[in-house]
């Protein structure tokens, strides 16, 4: 199948690039800049620099490559996670992905792509008991930050899933980890983590699910042939920060997280955090186990640590 990646030099969008070449695909991905094409065409694939942003290069481009399949792994986030650079990134995040996203929508459809896969958020459902399931709402009603990231998924999940004229499906990724992200032993946490900046906030009930960054892409692979709708991309080791982040400490070779109240935390940090730590509810990936064939990897820093909670096909 001819698939068009665009943020091909992303977290997912390399290893995604290299797993559809493995599949049998044809591949070509579309960069920003002349440094991200470099990046693409070293997996030795076919790419092509357009700014998601502007309408006329990305109709263009797609008019030549003129794809089956387009998957939008479109983001803006800066390189280093901290609360003040999210804040700062987040009005540009927002924009690539709804206006850079419609532009890539629009320009799909106008060459007549029969598929169409967007990336959006499995780590933002409602609280509720037990794990979530992909009919379950998303969390309209958190603070502030996450609030506006929810609207935003969900923008993109309705444009994608709203057209009748072509197969639309959704990707719920977790938190990615593993090499290129965040979370690795070189990562930007695992730095935060070492040097005591990265604390638990109260209780730490708050339940994460993760997806390494090569199943993350796997599943997606798997994606271009499953029937159309929303999945949960995460796997089966959902855990609550006071679980996953002293395991993630010791397997970096850091010491135990300080712990905060949430006062602390909300005089610090803000509210945001707060959230993360104590409100964030797990993902059930049943059906992207039955469905896709989804067969995540062990979350490598939890071990035989106890306390985690157990997906069910």
């Amino acid at each position: 199948m001819k698939v068009l990646v665009v943020g091909a030099t992303g977290a997912i969008g390399r290893p995604l690039i290299s797993a559809l070449v493995s599949a049998g695909h044809d591949v070509v991905g579309i960069a920003s800049s002349a440094q991200g094409l470099e990046t693409i065409e070293k997996n030795g694939v076919e790419g092509m620099v357009a700014n998601a942003l502007d309408p006329q290069a990305v109709e263009a481009a797609l008019k030549k490559v003129r794809p089956e399949a387009v998957i939008d792994e479109l983001t803006s986030l800066p390189k280093h996670y901290t609360a003040e650079e999210m804040r700062a990134a987040a009005d540009r995040d927002r924009r690539v992905r709804l206006e850079g996203g419609r532009n890539v929508l629009n320009a799909a459809r106008a060459v007549d792509a029969r598929r169409y896969i967007v990336q959006s958020t499995g780590f933002f459902y409602a609280p509720g008991p037990g794990l979530a399931g992909e009919t379950e709402p998303l969390a309209l009603n958190a603070s502030p930050a996450i609030a506006a990231s929810v609207r935003t998924y969900l923008q993109l999940e309705e444009r994608a899933l709203g057209a009748q004229d072509w197969e639309g499906t959704v990707l719920r990724y977790g938190f990615f980890y593993g090499p290129g992200t965040w979370y690795s032993f070189e990562g930007d946490i695992a730095h935060q983590v070492r040097e005591q900046q990265y604390p638990i906030a109260g209780s730490g009930s708050g339940v994460w699910s993760w997806v390494h960054i090569e199943d993350a892409a796997a599943a997606t692979v798997a994606a271009l042939g499953c029937a159309p709708g929303i999945y949960n991309i995460v796997d089966n080791e959902p855990s609550a920060m006071s679980v996953w982040l002293p395991a993630f400490a010791a397997t970096v070779g850091a010491p135990e997280p300080p712990r905060l109240s949430e006062r602390e935390a909300l005089e610090q940090i803000g509210p945001d955090f707060i959230y993360y730590a104590t409100r964030l509810r797990g993902a059930s990936n049943a059906r992207a186990k039955r469905e896709l064939a989804f067969s995540p990897r062990p979350l490598e820093w939890l071990g035989a640590t106890k306390g985690r909670l157990t997906q069910s096909a």
